[in-house]
C-alpha cells in the first residue's frame, strides 16, 4: 500500500493509490585484518532480533516505548522516560514478531497491529501501560485494520477503518480507547481513503477513478459532496495527494505534482481554496515532513535524492536541526516527538556502525545516548555504501546504493582496486525506492566478498511523477534494460567483469531475477528469487481484495488483463512463459501465506523447470507471508542463499550449519543444486 508520511500525527489516511506489492549481548572481538582477510560476520548478527528498535515518546513525555526481544521474540516494552533500567514487556508474542508500535493520544496506551502467518490481516491491539491489560480492538476474521487518524486535541478515541463488512473497502468506525466500542462513522461504498482532521470529523474522500486516476470530494456534515474538490490524473497518482490538515483545521497541506514533474508541498487555505507552493526540489519529490505537535503546522521538509536531508521552512527549527547535522555522525532522523515540543527522539545511521536512537532536549540543547539497536555489530567491519548517478540507455538518471568489499576497496573509496563478483539487489514494489543508510543485506554480501548495486530503475517512486511513468507497461523491458544497464555500468567502472554478476531480490525484485535468468539467459551467472511473481496474469488475478482501488492503477501501469492486448503484454512478460529458456542456477524462496504474491507464482515456474529437467531449487516457508518477517527463517534462507552464491560467484559463505532445523523451511525441490542444502536437512 503506498503511504503518504507526511503527517504530523504519524498515522497515515488509509489509502490505496498504488499498493507497492512487493514490498526487513556479548560483544565480538573484531581483529584489524589486513582488507583481503576480513572477520566473517555471522548472518545472526545481521539478521537476527535487533536488541531494541522502534523507539517512540509518549506524547506526555512520561514514557519511553520500543521493540525488544522477549523469549527471543520481538515485543513491545516500557520504561520511564528518565529511568530505562525499570524496562518492562508489555506484550507477549510467542511466535511472530512485532514489528511496530504507537501511542494512544492519552499515553495510557501503546497501540499496535499484528496479523497470523503473514496473511496481511491486521488486527488492532491496544496495551494498557499501567495495568498490562491487552484488548483485541478489532476481533473480526478476515479483517485488516487500518489506522485512520490519531488526534492530539481528541485523547479518548481514534478512527479506524475496517474492511470485515466488504472486504474491498474499509469503513471507518470511531474506537473508544478505555472501553474498545466502535461506533460507525461512514459506512464506504468504493472510496479508497479518507482524511480526518483532528477534530476526527472525515473532511475528505478518495475515489478511484475507471482511467487510474483519483477524485478527492469534501465531506460537510458527514456527506460528501457530488462534485470533486480536485481531480488527479494517472500520471499525477502516485505523486498527488492531501497530506494532512492544521490543527484549527483552517489549512490544509498536499503534496501536488500537477502542472510540475515533482511533488511539491503545498498549503491550502480552506476558506478560499487559495493554494501556496511552499517547497520544491526539481531532482526529487517532497514526500516527508516534520510538523509542529501543537498546531500542526509544517515546520520543516525533507528531500531524498541521494542522501536524505530536513530543510526549515522557518526559524521554528532551524537552530535544531543545524545542532543535530552537527553533533551526530551520520545520517539522522527525528522518530518522534513530545506534544509539549520539548523533548525528541533522534536516529542516527552513520552506516559503517549500527544505528543508535538518542534523545534530544531541545531547550538545553542536549542529546543522550539511548541504545544502539544491534551492539553485536559494533566493531565490525562494516563497510560505506557510495550513491552514484547511472545514465540509462535513453538518458535517464538512475539514482543508485554502490557497496564495495574491504577486498577491492579497503580505504572506502568507492572506487574498486580491482573487479569483484557482483550482486545486483533489485527492490521490490516496484512502486518504492532504495535509499542511501545502513542496509543489512549489502553489509552481508559484501562482508563475503561480493559488490553490491541497487538500482533505483524507472518506475521508482521519489524522482517525479515522469520516472515514474516512464515505466509504465515496462515490466519486463525497459524496466529490465536499466538493470541491465546498471550492470555495463559497473563493468565499465571496474567493479565487476560481466561473467561474475548475479541477480537477486524480492517482490518486484524477485520477479526481475526471473525475468534475468528467462529474458537474458547468459547475462546472470545465477539468480536468487524471493516471493517474486513468475506470471503476471495469474498475479493479477490474485491481488488481495482490499486493493480493489487501486486495480486500474495496476492495470495501465503493468497491462489490462481484461483486454486482448493486455493479455498479450501480460503473457510476453512473464517469466513462466520462457521457463523452458533458464541456463543458469536459479534458488527460490516463498511463504507460503503471501496474500500478494500467491504461493502457486513460485510452484508454477517451479514445475515447468523441472518438467524441462532444469535445475532449480525451492524452499518454502509455511509460517510467512510476503517475505520473512520470522527471523529465524529470514536466516535460514540466507544461510541458503549465502552457499547458493558462493557456489555461482565464488565468494565465501558461512556453513549453513542448524540454520534450517531452527527454522520451518521445506525444500520442496532442488536440495541437491544448492550446495550444503541436502547434508543440512538431514
Amino acid at each position: 500500500m503506498m503511504t503518504f508520511p507526511f503527517h504530523h500525527h504519524e498515522v497515515n489516511m488509509i489509502r490505496y493509490a498504488l499498493p507497492a506489492l512487493l514490498l526487513a549481548s556479548v560483544l565480538p572481538c573484531y581483529a584489524q585484518s589486513p582488507a583481503t582477510d576480513v572477520p566473517l560476520i555471522e548472518r545472526a548478527r545481521i539478521f537476527g532480533n535487533p536488541s531494541k528498535t522502534g523507539a517512540k515518546l509518549s506524547p506526555d513525555g512520561k514514557w519511553l516505548s520500543w521493540i525488544a526481544p522477549r523469549d527471543g521474540v520481538l515485543n513491545v516494552w516500557v520504561a520511564p522516560a528518565g529511568d530505562l533500567a525499570k524496562a518492562r514487556p508489555l506484550t507477549d508474542e510467542k511466535t511472530r514478531p512485532l514489528r511496530g508500535s504507537f501511542w494512544s493520544p492519552d499515553s495510557r496506551h501503546v497501540l499496535f497491529i499484528q496479523d497470523k502467518g503473514g496473511d496481511e490481516n491486521f488486527l488492532l491491539y491496544g496495551v494498557e501501560v499501567a495495568s498490562g491489560k491487552q484488548t483485541n480492538y478489532t476481533p473480526f476474521e478476515k479483517t485488516r485494520a487500518a489506522v485512520l487518524h490519531i488526534s492530539s486535541k481528541i485523547k479518548d478515541r481514534i478512527l479506524v477503518g475496517l474492511n470485515n463488512r466488504d472486504p474491498r473497502w474499509h469503513d471507518v468506525y470511531s474506537l473508544e480507547l478505555a472501553t474498545g466500542k466502535l461506533t460507525l462513522v461512514q459506512k464506504n461504498e468504493g472510496y479508497g481513503g479518507f482524511l480526518a482532521d483532528d477534530q476526527l470529523k472525515l473532511r475528505i474522500a478518495e475515489k478511484p477513478r475507471s482511467d487510474g486516476g483519483t477524485s478527492y470530494f469534501r465531506i460537510s456534515d458527514g456527506k460528501i459532496e457530488s462534485t470533486p474538490l480536485a481531480e488527479v490524473g494517472l500520471d499525477d497518482s502516485q505523486t498527488t495527494a492531501p497530506a494532512a490538515f492544521t490543527v484549527d483545521g483552517g489549512t490544509l497541506y498536499w503534496i501536488d505534482s500537477r502542472n510540475r514533474n515533482t511533488a511539491a508541498l503545498v498549503a491550502q487555505d480552506v476558506a478560499s481554496g487559495k493554494t501556496t507552493v511552499l517547497a520544491e526540489d526539481g531532482r526529487t519529490d517532497i514526500s516527508n515532513g516534520l510538523f509542529d505537535p501543537r498546531t500542526g503546522r509544517v515546520q520543516a521538509y525533507s528531500v531524498d535524492y541521494l542522501k536524505q536531508e530536513y530543510i526549515p521552512l522557518s526559524d521554528d527549527l532551524k537552530a535544531d536541526l543545524a545542532f543535530l547535522k552537527q553533533n551526530t555522525k551520520g545520517k539522522f532522523s527525528v522518530t518522534s516527538r513530545t506534544e509539549a515540543d520539548d523533548k525528541w527522539l533522534v536516529a542516527v545511521d552513520p552506516v559503517t556502525a549500527p544505528a543508535s536512537t538518542w534523545l534530544y532536549e531541545r531547550k538545553a540543547k542536549k542529546l543522550t545516548q539511548l541504545f544502539v539497536s544491534r551492539p553485536e555489530l559494533e566493531g565490525a567491519p562494516l563497510v560505506a555504501m557510495h550513491p552514484q548517478e547511472i545514465k540509462a540507455r535513453d538518458g535517464l538518471t538512475l539514482v543508485s546504493y554502490l557497496t564495495l568489499p574491504k577486498s577491492v576497496d579497503a580505504a572506502g573509496s568507492g572506487k574498486a582496486s580491482k573487479p569483484a563478483p557482483l550482486v545486483l539487489l533489485v527492490h521490490g514494489g516496484p512502486w518504492a525506492r532504495d535509499g542511501y543508510g545502513y542496509n543489512g543485506y549489502h553489509q552481508w554480501l559484501a562482508n563475503r566478498g561480493y559488490a553490491v548495486l541497487s538500482v533505483n530503475y524507472r518506475g521508482s517512486t521519489g524522482f517525479g511523477k515522469n520516472f515514474i511513468s516512464a515505466g509504465d507497461l515496462q515490466w519486463g523491458r525497459k524496466m529490465h534494460d536499466d538493470l541491465l544497464d546498471a550492470v555495463d555500468w559497473a563493468v565499465k567502472q571496474g567493479v565487476t567483469t560481466a561473467d561474475q554478476v548475479a541477480i537477486m531480490g524480492g517482490s518486484y525484485g524477485g520477479y526481475a531475477a526471473l525475468a534475468g535468468v528467462a529474458f537474458t539467459p547468459t547475462t546472470f551467472a545465477c539468480g536468487v528469487d524471493i516471493v517474486g511473481p513468475s506470471n503476471l496474469f495469474t498475479l493479477l488475478q490474485t491481488i488481495p481484495p482490499y486493493w480493489e482501488a487501486g486495480k486500474q492503477q495496476f492495470y495501465k501501469r503493468m497491462g489490462d488483463p481484461t483486454t486482448e492486448a493486455g493479455q498479450a503484454l501480460l503473457k510476453e512478460r512473464s517469466p513462466l512463459n520462457y521457463a523452458a529458456n533458464i541456463q543458469r542456477p536459479l534458488l527460490i524462496g516463498q511463504g507460503a501465506n503471501d496474500p500478494r504474491v500467491n504461493v502457486r507464482e513460485s510452484e508454477q515456474i517451479v514445475d515447468a523447470m523441472a518438467a524441462k529437467h532444469i535445475p532449480v531449487t525451492y524452499v518454502v516457508f509455511p509460517d510467512e507471508g510476503h517475505g520473512f518477517a520470522r527471523p529465524v527463517n529470514n536466516i535460514a534462507f540466507n544461510a541458503v542463499t549465502e552457499n547458493f552464491l558462493a557456489q555461482c560467484l565464488k565468494g565465501r559463505a558461512e556453513p549453513i550449519g542448524g540454520a534450517l532445523k531452527a527454522s520451518t523451511a521445506q525444500v520442496k525441490h532442488g536440495a541437491e543444486f544448492a550446495p550444503g542444502l541436502a547434508e543440512a536437512l538431514q
